[in-house]
């Protein structure tokens, strides 16, 4: 099986490496992560809550984090689980571990999709360039998340503090977003 860190690095870092220092709206590549979506009632919740080391968040449209993994609440009963620099078939195997007693669903989407963060001052509005939600700090707190668009391409979005927002995107349409984006950029550029 071809490592998923290989196809991060290439695609991405090929694209940042391109792109110009914009100091009020970087973009930069996050690193690779193993990716699990998780499917469960509340008892396996609480049992992955443990295993994995974070209380899932029960709130819509909310993630959680501790140190390189965390929680996406992307449905009533669907989470996507995140650890970063671990491999996909260690951390599958230690939720299965967790959840021996419980009906679940876990499913590695590591190679579905990859992650930039976008940064800044301008970080808003540089997204708004291709995003239809309002992102203003009172309506997309810190710690909101969603599935939404940029352009038309379908992503996630997290909003990790309030100027940083993650953008996890289906491979194929990381160019295009990537470029979108930094297109947006370059009116800032001095």
């Amino acid at each position: 099986m071809l490592d998923s860190r290989l196809l991060h690095s290439n695609v991405l870092t090929g694209l940042a490496l391109n792109a110009s220092a914009i100091p009020d709206a970087m973009m930069a590549v996050l690193p690779g992560a193993a990716k699990v979506a998780f499917r469960g009632r509340p008892v396996a919740v609480a049992a992955v809550s443990e295993t994995f080391g974070i209380k899932l968040p029960g709130e819509p449209c909310r993630f959680a984090r501790n140190g390189g993994r965390s929680a996406v609440w992307l449905g009533p009963d669907e989470w996507l689980l995140q650890a970063v620099g671990e491999m996909p078939e260690a951390l599958l195997g230690l939720l299965h571990e967790g959840l021996l007693k419980h009906s679940y669903a876990l499913v590695d989407v590591s190679h579905r999709s990859l992650a930039f963060s976008v940064s800044g001052p301008k970080s808003e509005y540089i997204l708004k360039h291709g995003c239809p939600l309002d992102l203003s700090l009172g309506t997309f707190p810190v710690g909101m998340c969603t599935r939404t668009v940029i352009g038309k391409a379908p992503v996630m979005l997290l909003r990790q503090d309030p100027s940083t927002f993650h953008v996890d995107i289906w491979r194929s349409f990381v160019p295009y977003v990537w470029q979108l984006l930094d297109e947006a950029r370059s009116e800032l550029a001095v």
